[in-house]
């Protein structure tokens, strides 16, 4: 998958079709790989906009959900984005609700998969082991039904980010601003439709966290995949795009 990273201003993302803008955002250890299988599906029809967040360039003060999500709503004003369909994975899903619940009006439709929000298992009080590579890919397997799914690439990735010692501190900031940032009193504020797509094998938000959200997001609708983890979109990308192209079908004007 190689698309350009265009930029403008202080913004980093990658752009690809026509159509209703489906933006994309990535979680935690998150990477623009995450998304390949769905990019390729929902381009012909969709202008697919995948932000790069800022994780570890905010300051320590505004590393928080908070501060991503004012970052994509300043992302979003610069593109002057319209009828968004905004999908989130894991901690990208968590920055998707707090902008749907202050800024809803350029919002069409919200996507969540393994979001935090409501709950979510850390990496453990352990986490994170500077320097033990069997470590951290135990911890990223965790992440997947089938271990297999966390490549070489992938563990590599999180391997040099948890060896460097200010984006740990930064991990653990937005870890723990995830945690505090409930946002449980606030869902049936969210008018949009909304479809979640859980894998019924997820260890991080576990299958309760998805219909909690169903329970208390009015407009939602609930899909649960088998054999599948934290990150649905990467392990059982067929499927995900089919119950999510479904959805979208439904909100054709």
């Amino acid at each position: 998958m190689n698309y350009e990273i265009k930029q403008q201003d202080k913004f980093k993302f990658i752009e690809v079709g026509e159509g209703e803008p489906l933006i994309l955002l990535h979680g935690l250890f998150g990477a623009l790989s995450n998304f390949k299988d769905l990019i390729e599906h929902f381009k012909g029809n969709y202008k697919v906009v995948v932000p790069l967040l800022p994780l570890f360039d905010l300051d320590i003060f505004h590393t928080s959900v908070g501060g991503l999500e004012k970052h994509v709503q300043k992302f979003i004003e610069t593109r002057d984005y319209r009828n968004i369909h905004l999908l989130g994975n894991s901690l990208g899903g968590h920055v998707a609700l707090v902008h749907i619940l202050k800024h809803p009006e350029r919002i069409k439709s919200l996507i969540l998969t393994g979001s935090s929000g409501l709950f979510e298992n850390g990496m453990g009080d352990s986490y994170p082991k500077r320097g033990d590579y069997e470590y951290i890919k135990k911890k990223t397997q965790v992440t997947f039904y089938d271990p297999a799914t966390a490549t070489k690439e992938l563990v590599d990735e999180v391997f040099e980010i948890t060896n460097n010692r200010l984006k740990v501190i930064k991990i653990i900031a937005l870890a723990k601003s995830a945690i505090r940032n409930n946002l449980g009193e606030e869902l049936n504020q969210i008018k949009q439709p909304t479809c979640l797509i859980w894998g019924n094998n997820d260890t991080i938000t576990p299958p309760f966290v998805g219909r909690e959200f169903n329970r208390l997001i009015p407009n939602s609708e609930l899909h649960f995949v088998d054999k599948c983890g934290h990150a649905p979109m990467m392990e059982v990308p067929d499927e995900f795009n089919r119950i999510l192209e479904g959805f979208l079908n439904k909100l054709k004007s």
